[in-house]
């Protein structure tokens, strides 16, 4: 039983779901010392571990390019770096967190003697061939593997079966505290019948009820972007922010104008602090082609917002059809849209199941659920 201090470990170059849930589980966590040893070129997310009062031990310069994974995987200098930090803050255990950071991380923590936790955030490492067998050599000497989900457990198992002693499923948990609901400052556009003019397919015009929805997170090809669009193209009477950036901004901007819904959709761009984003919409909005479970729609539902998705990856384990959200009955862009146009035509039951989400948060997800289950995995090592 190792009750010393943990070391957690990120190489990336921006801020996303992974980076979010180490600061939620860091401040949470009270038993023993955790610290933060960060290797990144993004100004962004050091801010992100700083600003939140994280102890961060920082190596730099960083560059994130095939060739300097590489070196730092393969080489000497960034695993005997990452070893001293592990020596200094006499780390019991280091916490890998990203792709980036699973073999330097393992390297270093054998070096001194701590045990290796692996938080498996998405399927990347076992989808993509070319990250796989750097990660399976960490995977062979890790002391316990966190999948943030059932989904992403059951891809981890049928890819390295003989993971399966010491695997567990947390599923990452928000501040309900922080993502909390504001009932002084309610989203009316549900009750409205302004109409608003914008560049939607029925003319150029949203009639009736103008419903807003939010999509929150990184814009690369995995969220969907484009299946968003697509959609929003056959809703004439939706509207889109898209929170977030990434390599599709231009691509998607061009999209949108391509379909006819630019006036209808804002990219917002990166911010900080998603609640004014969120509280600003209606519905969380997912088009996600691969998903190990969706932190943003979970804060999303812990400010009473009901989430409209495709079923993917580990969605389906934190959107109840009928219940929380909506789930598509497909992957494709229509099948989307009729779930989105269900949701504008039944007003009654956003708000019933945005209730049912933020309830859903408090009593299933939330930081303290998750804290509790990684203090018992790190109390077992």
């Amino acid at each position: 039983m190792s009750h010393g201090p943990v070391v957690h470990v990120v190489v990336a170059g921006e801020v996303g779901g992974a980076e979010r849930m180490l600061v939620d589980l860091v401040r949470a966590q009270t038993a023993r010392r955790h610290t933060v040893a960060l290797f990144t070129p993004s100004e962004r997310l050091r801010a992100l571990f700083v600003d939140a009062g994280l102890d961060v031990d920082e190596r730099s310069p960083v560059r994130e390019t095939p060739l300097s994974y590489l070196a730092r995987s393969l080489g000497p200098r960034d695993a005997a770096w990452l070893a001293a930090v592990l020596t200094k803050r006499d780390a019991a255990i280091a916490h890998l967190h990203t792709f980036g950071s699973q073999v330097v991380g393992t390297r270093a923590a054998r070096r001194v003697g701590a045990k290796v936790v692996r938080t498996e955030h998405s399927t990347r490492v076992y989808d993509d061939p070319s990250c796989w067998p750097f990660s399976r050599w960490s995977l062979t000497r890790a002391d316990a593997v966190v999948c943030i989900s059932s989904h992403v457990s059951r891809v981890a198992l049928a890819k390295a079966p003989w993971v399966a002693p010491w695997v567990h499923v947390v599923t990452n948990g928000v501040d309900t505290v922080h993502f909390a609901p504001r009932p002084n400052e309610p989203r009316t556009a549900l009750a409205s019948s302004e109409v608003v003019t914008g560049g939607g397919a029925a003319g150029g015009v949203v009639a009736a009820r103008s419903v807003r929805f939010v999509s929150l997170g990184r814009l690369d090809p995995r969220k969907g972007l484009d299946v968003a669009l697509e959609a929003l193209a056959l809703v004439p009477h939706a509207e889109l922010d898209i929170v977030g950036d990434g390599e599709q901004r231009t691509a998607l901007g061009a999209r949108a104008k391509q379909l006819g819904v630019d006036g209808r959709v804002r990219f917002v761009g990166y911010v900080g602090d998603v609640r004014n984003a969120v509280e600003s919409a209606d519905i969380a909005l997912s088009s996600a082609r691969a998903e190990g479970l969706g932190v943003a729609l979970l804060e999303a539902m812990a400010m009473g917002k009901p989430v409209v998705a495709l079923p993917t990856g580990g969605i389906p384990e934190i959107v109840t059809d009928g219940d929380t959200g909506w789930l598509a009955h497909g992957h494709s862009a229509s099948a989307l849209a009729r779930a989105m146009q269900d949701a504008i035509d039944h007003p009654e039951e956003v708000r019933r199941r945005g209730g049912r989400a933020h309830d859903a948060v408090t009593d299933r997800f939330s930081v303290a659920v998750m804290a509790r289950a990684y203090e018992r995995i790190y109390d077992s090592l």
